[in-house]
């Protein structure tokens, strides 16, 4: 495949894409510094789900990684991992009201 191809393009549009999971689950354990039993635990909680290849195989896109990695940094600073996740919900949805809120300021003043 030659680097001016459309194969070529197309995927490093997909690794350019926060959302393209590009990681398999020992790979982002690695990333992460943890355990994919961590990993199993975020997408039992569901803060995470990452996609399923056609194997089974868990596979993670940046955006989830970081996600992960916010939760980690909570629980490794003493905060019980049901609680982080709650917490990583209530920022995310925080920052969805504060986007949408801008949004409508926007709309507002134009």
């Amino acid at each position: 495949m030659s680097p001016e191809s459309p194969e070529a393009q197309d995927l490093d549009s997909k690794f350019d894409d926060e959302d393209y999971p590009a990681y398999s689950m020992g790979r982002a354990a690695e990333m992460l510094g943890t355990t994919p039993g961590f990993l199993r635990s975020l997408d039992r909680t569901e803060v995470i789900t990452p996609l399923r290849s056609s194997g089974g195989h868990r596979r993670y896109s940046r955006y989830q990684l970081r996600i992960a990695a916010r939760v980690r940094e909570l629980v490794d600073d003493g905060t019980s991992l049901d609680a982080a996740c709650r917490i990583i919900i209530l920022e995310d949805q925080l920052e969805e009201a504060q986007r949408i809120n801008a949004e409508i300021r926007a709309e507002n003043d134009a």
